[in-house]
């Protein structure tokens, strides 16, 4: 399921604005990935495999050509099974995650590409694949889930502003009746929301904000500011950390059409992010899998 909810994300995102889609014509073409010059305004998705090298995923070779990370520019880049892909790999996306773009310096070329993509990731608790859910427990004990995910950094992880866990599908659950809810409704939301944020930042989405700006729009009233601070100190955020939550609670009062940030958008940003180790933990209703997603 977390592969499919990853490969649904671009239908819920705006079409891609006539800069955009030269932007990213622009890095395909350099690529060499246009067929007869034919364009298309749906966001890039580009899955690549576990298994992919550090030129493969930041650009490289003789010719320095565009990575996996440039060719999702504007779109998503979903990375399935993120403890498989080696930490060096992992590590060379912390630049774009921060600066929407990539710089590859090489002996005969050095150049600087765009990657400003949405990073989703999946990942399974441990390499047993269950590791304790539902009651079942796993095989190698409870250091098979320590070994398995600190293959991640948590600088990498500090990056992701969402994190949350992937119950298992049961029967009764494939029983159930469709959503009400559909993606073109899912879809117009997102829209909406990213508008607002459009027409309030100058043409900038919050995720393009940089800090001095995003103290100006997500300015917290004095309830928030407080559980925000109580927060960070009993979850241990780092000053990146803290910054996400707030930028991630400035999209959530877009999201519900509020024009100022409220105790339970920064209660909400805050159950997405994991406590760091040693510290106290979020507790969550399930743990059998894990997505984590960056906005």
């Amino acid at each position: 399921g977390k592969s499919m909810l990853a490969a649904r994300l671009p239908g819920l995102l705006p079409p891609l604005t006539a800069k955009e889609l030269l932007d990213v014509s622009i890095v395909h073409s350099v690529a060499g990935l246009l067929e007869r010059g034919q364009l298309s305004r749906r966001r890039p998705f580009r899955s690549p495999h576990h298994s992919a090298s550090m030129p493969a995923m930041v650009g490289g070779g003789v010719r320095a050509k565009p990575g996996e990370a440039s060719l999702a520019h504007r779109g998503v880049l979903f990375l399935d099974e993120l403890p498989e892909f080696t930490p060096q790999v992992l590590d060379s996306l912390r630049q774009p995650l921060e600066t929407g773009e990539i710089s590859v310096a090489r002996v005969n070329a050095h150049v600087c590409y765009p990657a400003r993509f949405q990073l989703v990731a999946a990942m399974n608790p441990c390499r047993c694949g269950s590791g304790g859910a539902d009651g079942v427990a796993c095989r190698r004990g409870e250091r098979c889930a320590a070994d398995y995910q600190a293959r991640v950094s948590g600088p990498f992880m500090d990056r992701i502003d969402i994190q949350i866990d992937v119950p298992a599908v049961t029967p009764a659950d494939l029983a159930l009746p469709p959503s009400k809810e559909g993606s073109a409704e899912v879809a117009a939301r997102v829209e909406a929301a990213r508008n607002i944020q459009l027409e309030r930042n100058g043409g900038r989405t919050n995720a393009e904000l940089p800090p001095d700006l995003l103290d100006h729009v997500a300015e917290l009233d004095r309830e928030a500011r407080d559980l925000l601070i109580k927060a960070a100190e009993t979850l241990g955020l780092t000053a990146r950390g803290y910054h996400r939550v707030q930028r991630l609670s400035r999209t959530l009062a877009d999201l519900s059409g509020s024009e100022h940030i409220a105790r339970i958008h920064i209660a909400e940003a805050l159950s997405h992010r994991r406590a760091r180790k040693g510290l106290s933990s979020v507790k969550t209703r399930h743990s059998d899998s894990r997505a984590q997603f960056l906005r």
